[in-house]
This record gives C-alpha cells, sequence and structure tokens, in this order.
C-alpha cells in the first residue's frame, strides 16, 4: 500500500512539472509575441502624464530649512517635516560611485539596456512564480524561490514612487502592474537615464523614516554620500530592497552584493558591522550643523514668512566656528573665576553685515540656548566714547582738556550719588584723552554734569540705542554705562565711530535688504579724535600698561567695561574694516572672580581681531583737514608734552590745572559734603566695606587751622584733614567738623538707607 502510494505521488509530481514546463514554455511564447504589441498598448496605457525631472527636483523639499552663509555653505539645519527625514537633493556626482554601483547590481543591473521595462527580469520572476506555484502542489512545506529577484526595475520603482496609484498596498493587483508598466515606458520617454537615476537615489525610502541617499547616509553613517565605502553602500542597497528586513537578511543581501562588486573580502566581521549601524542609537545627525543657532532663530522665522527652504544669511562660516572656538578656550583658561557665558559679534564697517553672530559659550554654559547678543546687560565703560565724542563736537572740552578726577558727591533724587573708580584710586587731574583711554570714571561723570543728561541721552537714542527708561531715570550713572544694552545695538553703535560718525543698521539675510537707513550723529573730526584716544596705548597706561591683551600689531581702537560686582565684562573695538563686540558674563548674573575687561573680553577680542587681519591690514584713518594738531605742555599735571588733535578754532599750547587753593573761593571753613540734608542710599550689589562716602571741608587759602581740624560722626572721631572716607551704615547721622580746641565750625546732618 505505502509503494503504491509513493507511485501515486511520483505520477502526481512527474505530471506537475511537465505541465509546469509546457505553461512556462506558453507564456514564453505569448512574451516573445507581446513584446512588440504590448509596449505599444503600455505606452498608450500610461495612468497619467509623469512629472518632468525638474518639477520632481523642485518638489522634493528637505525636511529642514538650511541656513547658509555668505558663500553658500550650511551653517545650520532647521528640521520643519517632522513625518519623513529628508536631506538634500544630491545630483550623481555628489554620490559615491560605490552606491551606484551597488544600487545598479541590487534593483536593475541592465538599468542603461533596457527601455524602462528589464522585460528578462520579468520572464525570470514570473518563471519563479510559476515554479513556485508549482512546487506548492507538490510540497506545500518545501521552501520556494521567492526573493531571488523581482521584476520591478529601477525605472518602474520611481513611476510608482510618484504616483501614489501605483503604489503598492501589499500585493499589487494586475492592473497596477499593468499601469505600472506603462508608468516606466512613459518616463523613459521624457527623462533621461541618468536623470531617473538620480531622482530614485533621492526619492528613495530607507529604514524608519529616512528618505533619500543624503539622509541616509547622514543618520546612518553620520557623513556626505559622496564618501560612502563599499561596505556601507551595499548595506544601504539591501536596505533599499526591504528596509526594515531582520539584521540576519541584511548581512546576507549585504555579503551577496558585496562579492557581486568585487569586495568579497569586506563580507568577515560584516554581521558586526550590520548589527553596529542598525542598533546604533541616532541622534538628530542631520541636525548637526549648529555653527549659528541664534541667527537660526531668525531664519526660520524668516523662512516661514517666505515660504524659503533655505536662507542666506551674511555670516562667514569660517569666522563664525573660529570665534566660538575661541570663546571656547579662553573660558576654559577663565574656569576657576567663576565664568560660564559669552558672546561676540563681528560686523562689517562698510555693508553693516553681520559676520559673526555668536550668543552663547555652547557646551559650557548652562544657558546655551540663550541669545546674550541680544540679552540687555548693563554696559558699564563702554558709553564713555560716545560722551566725550559728544563733547568734543559741541566744542565743550578737548582732547587736551584738564578734568578732575578726585571723589565727588553729587545731588541724584533723594539720594547722593558717588562715582568711584573701578580700583578706588584718584588720578587727580588728567586730561581728557588719559581720561577716556584710561577708562576713569569721575571725569566722565563731570563732563556728563557739564553736558546735560538729557543731551547725552537724546544722542545715545540717535544710534537707536535700547533705552527704556527716560533720562531721568538713569541720570548721573548714564554716563558710566547704568543703563542695559544688548551686545548687538551696542557693537553697531561702535561701529558709527568708525564710519566717521555715519549710524546706519545691521543686516544678517542676504535676501532681503534692510532699508537703507542713514543718520549723522557725530562730526568725522570729533569720532577722528576719539578714535585716536582709544588706539593710543601710552593714553590708556595708567589703567592697562603699555603691553596689554588691547594693543595689535595694526591700527584698532578699543574700549573695555566692567559692570559693578563684575558682573557683565565687554570689550568692543573697531579697525579699518571691522567692528567687533564681545561679552562675558553669567547667565544667571552672578559675580565673576576679578575678572576685567583685560582678562575677560579682551583676550576674545584680540583673537578674532587678528584672524580677521591674518590677510588684510588695517591702517589708521586719514586726518581731517579740520583737525588740527598742536604740541601741547601740561603744568601741574604728570603728563609729558605731546602733539594733541583739536577741533579747528579749540587750540591749546599750554594747559595748566587748577590749584587748591585757586579752586577754593570760600572765605569760611565749612563742611563741602556732603551737604546738609542728604539722603544716601546704600547699594546691595556693592560689597559693604567698598561703599565709602567722602567727607570734604573747605578751607580758605588763609586759614591756618587747615591742618589741625578733625571729623566726628555721631560724636566718634574718625579722622583729620580737609578730606576723610567714611564707610556709612543704615539711620540718621550728625558730621561735625572740629578745630584744635574742639570747637564745632560746622555741622550736617545726613540719612543712609
Amino acid at each position: 500500500m505505502i509503494s503504491t502510494r509513493i507511485q501515486g505521488v511520483a505520477s502526481k509530481s512527474k505530471r506537475a512539472l511537465r505541465y509546469g514546463a509546457y505553461g512556462l514554455l506558453g507564456f514564453g511564447l505569448c512574451v516573445g509575441i507581446g513584446l512588440v504589441i504590448g509596449r505599444v498598448v503600455l505606452q498608450q496605457s500610461a495612468p497619467d502624464k509623469m512629472p518632468s525631472f525638474v518639477d520632481t527636483r523642485t518638489a522634493a523639499d528637505s525636511s529642514y530649512i538650511n541656513v547658509l552663509d555668505r558663500q553658500g555653505f550650511v551653517l545650520d539645519k532647521i528640521r520643519q517635516d517632522f513625518t519623513m527625514r529628508r536631506g538634500e537633493w544630491l545630483s550623481l556626482s555628489e554620490v559615491s560611485p560605490s552606491f551606484i554601483e551597488a544600487i545598479l547590481i541590487s534593483e536593475d543591473k541592465r538599468f542603461y539596456a533596457h527601455r524602462g521595462v528589464d522585460w528578462w527580469a520579468l520572464f525570470n520572476a514570473t518563471q519563479y512564480h510559476l515554479l513556485d506555484k508549482v512546487k506548492g502542489l507538490i510540497s506545500p512545506s518545501e521552501p520556494t524561490t521567492m526573493g531571488r529577484g523581482g521584476a520591478s526595475g529601477i525605472s518602474m520603482q520611481l513611476a510608482s514612487m510618484l504616483n501614489s496609484t501605483l503604489q503598492a498596498q501589499g500585493v499589487r493587483s494586475y492592473e497596477q502592474k499593468w499601469y505600472q508598466l506603462a508608468a516606466a515606458l512613459a518616463l523613459e520617454a521624457s527623462w533621461s537615464k541618468e536623470e531617473i537615476l538620480e531622482a530614485y537615489i533621492n526619492l528613495l525610502p530607507f529604514r524608519g523614516e529616512v528618505v533619500g541617499l543624503s539622509a541616509a547616509a547622514e543618520v546612518f553613517y553620520g557623513k556626505y554620500a559622496f564618501g560612502l565605502n563599499p561596505r556601507e553602500s551595499a548595506l544601504l542597497a539591501a536596505m533599499a530592497r526591504a528596509p526594515n528586513a531582520p539584521m540576519e537578511r541584511l548581512t546576507e543581501r549585504s555579503c551577496d552584493l558585496l562579492e557581486k562588486m568585487n569586495h568579497a573580502a569586506q563580507c568577515n566581521g560584516l554581521a558586526y558591522f550590520v548589527s553596529y549601524y542598525l542598533h546604533l542609537p541616532h541622534p538628530e545627525v542631520l541636525d548637526r550643523h549648529h555653527d549659528a543657532p541664534h541667527i537660526a532663530r531668525y531664519a526660520r522665522q524668516w523662512a516661514n514668512l517666505n515660504d524659503k527652504k533655505a536662507v542666506q544669511t551674511t555670516l562667514d562660516a569660517a569666522l563664525q566656528r573660529h570665534s566660538q572656538a575661541v570663546i571656547t578656550s579662553h573660558l576654559r583658561e577663565l574656569s576657576d573665576e567663576s565664568v560660564q557665558d559669552a558672546a561676540v559679534v563681528v560686523l562689517d564697517n562698510h555693508s553693516g553685515d553681520i559676520l559673526a553672530y555668536i550668543g552663547s559659550s555652547a557646551t559650557m554654559s548652562h544657558a546655551a540656548e540663550v541669545d546674550h547678543v541680544r540679552a540687555p546687560r548693563q554696559v558699564a565703560s563702554t558709553l564713555k566714547p560716545f560722551l566725550y565724542s559728544q563733547v568734543i563736537d559741541e566744542r565743550r572740552l578737548t582732547a587736551a582738556s584738564l578734568l578732575n578726577d578726585s571723589p565727588i558727591n553729587l545731588l541724584a533724587g533723594e539720594g547722593l550719588y558717588i562715582p568711584q573708580n573701578h580700583d578706588r584710586r584718584f588720578a587727580g587731574w588728567v586730561s581728557l584723552r588719559v581720561a577716556l583711554a584710561s577708562s576713569l570714571n569721575i571725569p566722565a561723570v563731570r563732563s556728563i554734569v557739564s553736558l546735560g543728561v538729557g543731551a547725552f541721552y537724546t544722542k545715545l537714542k540717535e544710534m537707536d540705542l535700547p533705552l527704556e527708561k527716560n533720562s531721568e531715570f538713569y541720570g548721573y550713572s548714564l554716563a558710566l554705562g547704568a543703563a542695559d544694552m544688548d551686545l548687538l545695538s551696542l557693537t553697531n553703535a561702535y561701529r558709527t565711530l568708525a564710519n566717521r560718525g555715519v549710524y546706519s543698521q545691521v543686516q544678517w539675510h542676504r535676501q532681503e535688504l534692510v532699508d537703507e537707513v542713514k543718520r549723522r550723529v557725530f562730526s568725522p573730526e570729533a569720532v577722528w579724535i576719539i578714535g585716536d584716544i582709544l588706539s593710543d596705548r601710552q593714553a590708556r597706561a595708567y589703567t592697562f600698561g603699555l603691553d596689554s591683551v588691547l594693543t595689535t600689531p595694526f591700527w584698532t581702537a578699543v574700549k573695555t567695561g566692567t559692570s559693578k560686582d563684575m558682573r557683565d565684562n565687554w570689550t568692543v573695538g573697531w579697525s579699518e574694516h571691522y567692528t567687533v563686540g564681545v561679552w562675558v558674563g553669567n547667565n544667571d548674573g552672578r559675580s565673576m572672580q576679578q575678572v576685567l575687561g583685560v582678562s575677560g573680553a579682551g583676550p576674545i577680542w584680540r583673537d578674532v581681531m587678528r584672524y580677521l587681519h591674518q590677510q588684510r591690514d588695517s591702517h589708521a584713518p586719514l586726518r581731517p583737514k579740520q583737525v588740527v594738531a598742536t604740541r601741547v605742555q601740561f603744568v601741574g599735571v604728570d603728563e609729558a608734552p605731546r602733539q594733541e588733535y583739536f577741533l579747528e578754532g579749540t587750540e591749546m599750547q599750554r594747559v595748566v590745572a587748577l590749584t587748591s587753593t585757586e579752586h577754593y573761593t570760600s572765605t569760611r571753613l565749612k563742611i563741602e559734603a556732603p551737604i546738609d540734608g542728604t539722603i544716601l542710599a546704600l547699594d546691595p550689589d556693592i560689597p559693604r566695606n567698598a561703599q565709602k562716602l567722602y567727607l570734604k571741608a573747605t578751607i580758605p587759602a588763609a586759614d591756618p587751622r587747615a591742618d589741625t581740624i578733625s571729623w566726628y560722626i555721631d560724636d566718634i572721631h574718625i579722622g583729620h584733614g580737609a578730606g576723610n572716607f567714611w564707610s556709612p551704615r543704615r539711620g540718621t547721622h550728625r558730621i561735625t567738623l572740629k578745630d584744635e580746641n574742639a570747637k564745632v565750625v560746622d555741622e550736617v546732618v545726613i540719612s543712609v538707607r
């Protein structure tokens, strides 16, 4: 019985094979006859007109907005489409030859030989399909031959990508297959082979959300498509056949492709290679371009408003990266000084282009997302050049005018304003040149007193500096930068000085130029003198020494500033071609530890300036005809004779300092400061031991009691002589001046809050 059953199965098998063979032969004859007729019919059956190559390329938007530098190099990428991850369109010249070879072997090895449909592949696929059916009749449990190769070549696959009605939902129907053949022939009739292959590579879906080779190369390997090696190319080509196939299947297919590419040796260790790259947690690799994250925010807004996929900025990629590297390097050196953040702006003097925009110290910051280029901070002494430009312009003072750097108490609102120099010392009588270059505070305050706070406030507003309060709010402290401003606005105000006193706006992108607004703020003559002062290392030696980081081997004019309690540190300056602004501090406003302009922002400013002038020199501006050079001699001042520059008509040849006996014209001994009824407010941001009240007596020259007078606070003796310092404490206090016989000469009452 068993023998009879075996004979029956064998007989059934022979009949099936014989009928299968007859069927295959008949199919082959049908295909041969149908090739001639079918091509014509198929071309007439194309479902819709195929889009042009140009339209296809235009419609294949990247998932990202590209932020480009002035030369077109990518600075930043901003993801917009979260349904897929697709990179930039690649031309064939941007694709690795290894990948082109691998994808052609995998998907369409006779691509360049057929005209849209590989009829031999179609015939072979049908054979295998029929053989599978026959084997299924013989033994349902026996493995089939499916998977040896598909009939859909590159043109047919691309046709399906371009027409959603041709895309398979499971197994394609015969009608879908028919129209897919027709669409492929229509595509080949209007596109070149290179265009078809290029579009296919850019539209090909890979694993997960990745579409196109550009994204696949960056996501899986972190590299550009032209750099793919044979092993990397083989794995991507294997993914193209079955994107979500298991690792073992992809390894097998990759090795098969490598053997056909004559790289069989690379099959060694291939399983580990495939496992590593498939299981590697892929970060936002396409988002790795983060050279301008803060300017990218504005780029996103602009691109969305203008329906653009790329925004070309005015930035210079190399300068941007160098500036970021300089920040990182110098902040590491200051890591023990409680410093975490910095920002840099570089402007082109002529055009107003923003060439570098570094909003934070990136990974070194606890708040890297904060844009410190636009964050308002106290600007400290950086406003002094504008103050002195104005007083020179209005012929109130000259570069040789003497200003008294000595303690001063000024009534301000309901309190007393007592400015001090940063180092708590006083230089006495100094020229305006030395006062500005060495950043002395008291001379600046005396200058704004003579000019008027309102006049200076108005001048600053002419440069669009963001003063949020009225002039009365700032008072005399405006001379010392008590106002909050942002680095970009401040740097552009300095660019006004670089441009001979003419203000204009800055711009950060190329596509839409800003409306050009130009206005003269200062005369060319006044700003030339200010530039000469700020480039004079001899004049700044009193504070900074002769050899400081502010000295460059080419012409530059520069000013530093440090806000109270060392919260903000600034260095801003210009050369013939560029204006550079640097801020250093902490996002949360914490104080730095002994970080000044020459140790914080100064070194960063210097290194950026040096980079800018590697191939380009900087020369001092030509002196205007209305600026007169005159040799000046100083009397009663520790300043050597020198050549000084004046607005025409304000020249001075001999400058004499007023003596104390000439200054005090009162005929009686009295308390000059503070005045009776003064209300003094302690500043919580300044250490208590650093807040001093200067007590000053007016002593007539002929009064013999000059050296014998004594000061008392609430009947407690604190010192002798015409001047003394006292550390104020809260409450109401009686200040008494007594002579050598303990007789009360004068008395005032003040309040400290």
